[in-house]
């Protein structure tokens, strides 16, 4: 079953079309993949998809509902969320209190209460603390919970984005390049933490990232665009020996030289 369904999703700016018609389904429990060369607009969609910019034309069918040109809060309240390519953090504030921040947001209990004392904002302190640490634990940062967000390795910082947009209690999560700047052994971790995401909390997953090796071992299918049209879609191996696949990122390579 669908729990996305993307049709004739077209963007332009200006005569520049970054996105062209672009059609493709994301299951329910998968692990989706949308590769491509840089500049192929890969962020143009994921930015239509979770409201930040309106499409030019097509539409989003989320849950069966169309939420084509949504404004993000409503969309987030649908239940997609985005882990951005950039650290969103609270820097001078520890680590779980960055999550229950994430949880008082999107509870609408109050930001300012909360950081300030207000005693209305405090009455499910205990309970939300309880349910930030079982999220931290979950990405395996529960030790790190009453250190500073800034002090933590980019690796850990990346781990309490994701914490933080569990927050939301996603139906569809959306991974913008999740693994980079990350060395071997943090990139490992995030993987299995997606993996696992969808083995114990159902989440459907669209990632996108520069990391082949990683794409290739995470997701089940891949969708790969070229100049914001698709070019290529099925399984890693099937992707991965893709002529038109290989043309695209070699004739990047090449304009790059």
């Amino acid at each position: 079953m669908a729990l996305l369904k993307v049709r004739g999703l077209t963007k332009n700016f200006g005569g520049l079309a970054a996105v062209k018609e672009l059609n493709f389904d994301v299951k329910e429990g998968e692990i989706l993949g949308i590769i491509g060369p840089n500049g192929a607009g890969k962020s143009t969609v994921f930015n239509m998809i979770c409201g930040s910019i309106k499409p030019t034309s097509g539409t989003l069918i989320f849950r069966k509902e169309n939420i084509t040109g949504l404004p993000p809060h409503q969309i987030a309240r649908r239940g997609i969320t985005r882990l951005f390519q950039g650290n969103v953090l609270f820097p001078q504030f520890t680590v779980v209190t960055n999550v229950l921040i994430g949880l008082h947001l999107h509870t609408h209990l109050g930001l300012f209460g909360f950081l300030f004392g207000s005693p209305s904002a405090h009455r499910r302190e205990k309970a939300l603390y309880a349910k930030s640490m079982e999220i931290l634990q979950f990405v395996g940062l529960a030790g790190e919970a009453e250190k500073i967000a800034s002090s933590q390795p980019h690796g850990n910082q990346r781990l309490l984005c994701l914490a933080i947009a569990l927050a939301a209690e996603p139906k569809l999560l959306l991974l913008d390049e999740p693994v980079t700047g990350m060395n071997a052994e943090e990139v490992s971790s995030m993987l299995a933490t997606i993996k696992t995401l969808r083995k114990k909390r159902g989440i459907t997953s669209i990632v996108v990232e520069h990391n082949m090796k990683a794409v290739m071992g995470l997701c089940d299918r891949i969708v790969t665009i070229s100049y914001g049209k698709k070019i290529a879609e099925g399984s890693p191996k099937k992707i991965s020996s893709n002529p038109a696949v290989i043309e695209a990122y070699l004739g990047a390579e090449q304009d790059a030289s």
